[in-house]
């Protein structure tokens, strides 16, 4: 059996295959675990892997077998449940490439660009080397910059390494999770330290923060919010989905609640103080006001055109709900709803209000979530209407919500925990 190589470098090794002693590909590696220690040096513990269904897991170096170019071979049991880091415990890539360190010589600064780990006695690897590129240096009164020469230290030749920047390279998690939906970048910020995850939220637009924000359990919610500015706070929940907003606003304290509602914009706040006002468990508090609502004239073209828009969770995009004016809620009179596969059977340029599907009754907004999850496996549909007694449209519930509170709250993170893949030792 071929032995693990004497040098690897960490960023190199990401995306690499992991594959069981008989060559069945496992996942491929993410990242790379290091314990840092003061007064000694940083050891790798092991591999973040990546397995199917995007579920990241630590595979410790001790049964890694072989680390060669394009694959990782390792033995044992890969145990499934899913990987956060300890307080102890550091990303390689996600938290310390493109950290500042000084060198030593010369009083320089540079950032970490990769990072050398070698195997040692018992299985462990240690941090040997850092490879680092000097700062760039500004010549003339132009201002004319160069980008700055890497090297290759040892870590007794530089210091910093210990030392947290604030923002530091969290640029870089962002831009490598930029392809991916935003509950993957949800499950990442789970598995790295509170300060991290404080960081990368902190480096996050709005609109994608608040993306994210919606993947997360309620307790980690509630932590990542508090570490914002209450500013920035109230600009997140405005741009979240208001029954999302309006969940987590429930679950803070009420006069921290009171607070936020108080600095979002007066519309975002008026939707989301309407579903504050139902219980967390019914038709009601399960609903959110921005379904898509059009009037009876409207067009089939111009129907498909507005379900196309991509921010438009898949759910409420497989319908559209028909009412009087006006078109935000509570609406005018309720008229019905009108299924997309519908409508590419029909004419564009006919009027949407001859589609109507007579059969869906809308729901009340007191009705529970037993009731609610009866009429949609009854009816076989992704999205329901809420109406109030004077036949107004209030809201929309869509499968995502109601699943949302059927499964346990915590389903985020235990998923698939007892689960163990078939890699032989």
């Amino acid at each position: 059996m071929s032995q693990p190589a004497e040098r690897v470098y960490v960023a190199r090794l990401a995306g690499t295959t992991v594959f069981d002693p008989i060559g069945d590909a496992v996942g491929r590696v993410r990242d790379v675990v290091i314990l840092m220690r003061r007064g000694s040096a940083p050891v790798a513990g092991g591999l973040v892997v990546e397995v199917p269904g995007r579920r990241r897991v630590f595979l410790p170096l001790t049964r890694v077998t072989s680390i060669v170019p394009g694959q990782v071979i390792c033995t044992g049991l890969l145990n499934l449940r899913r990987f956060k880091a300890r307080a102890s415990e550091t990303l390689a890539i996600a938290e310390l490439l493109e950290r500042s360190v000084t060198i030593k010589a010369g009083r320089e600064k540079a950032f970490i660009e990769d990072i050398a780990i070698e195997p040692m006695r018992g299985g462990t690897w240690s941090v040997s080397k850092l490879y680092v590129r000097k700062a760039e240096r500004r010549k003339g009164v132009l201002g004319f910059s160069r980008r700055g020469e890497a090297v290759v230290v040892d870590l007794d030749q530089i210091t910093g390494l210990m030392r947290r920047d604030e923002v530091q390279g969290a640029q870089l998690v962002i831009q490598s999770f930029a392809d991916h939906k935003p509950a993957d970048l949800a499950a990442a910020l789970m598995e790295m330290s509170p300060e991290r995850s404080a960081e990368i939220a902190a480096a996050l637009d709005d609109e994608r923060l608040a993306d994210v924000l919606e993947e997360l359990p309620e307790e980690d919610q509630i932590t990542l919010l508090g570490t914002l500015q209450t500013d920035r706070a109230a600009d997140v929940l405005e741009a979240m989905d208001p029954d999302d907003a309006a969940d987590l606003l429930g679950d803070l304290p009420e006069a921290r609640a009171a607070q936020l509602l108080e600095l979002m914009e007066p519309e975002d706040a008026d939707q989301v103080r309407q579903l504050l006002r139902y219980e967390d468990d019914t038709a009601g508090g399960l609903m959110t006001t921005e379904p898509v609502m059009v009037g009876p004239e409207y067009s089939v073209a111009q129907c498909l055109a507005m379900v196309r828009k991509q921010e438009l969770p898949p759910a409420l995009a497989s319908m559209v709900f028909v009412v009087r004016p006006p078109h935000e809620t509570p609406t005018g009179k309720y008229l019905g709803l009108v299924h997309i596969q519908r409508l590419l059977r029909e004419p564009p340029h006919d009027a949407i209000g001859n589609y109507t599907d007579p059969a869906i009754e809308p729901l009340d907004p007191g009705d529970s979530l037993a009731e609610v999850s009866r009429r949609m496996a009854a009816y076989d549909i992704l999205a329901l209407p809420v109406t109030d007694e004077d036949s107004r449209l209030l809201g929309a519930i869509s499968i995502d919500d109601v699943l949302d509170h059927l499964l346990p709250s915590d389903w985020r993170e235990h998923m698939d925990d007892d689960e163990e893949t078939g890699v032989a030792s």
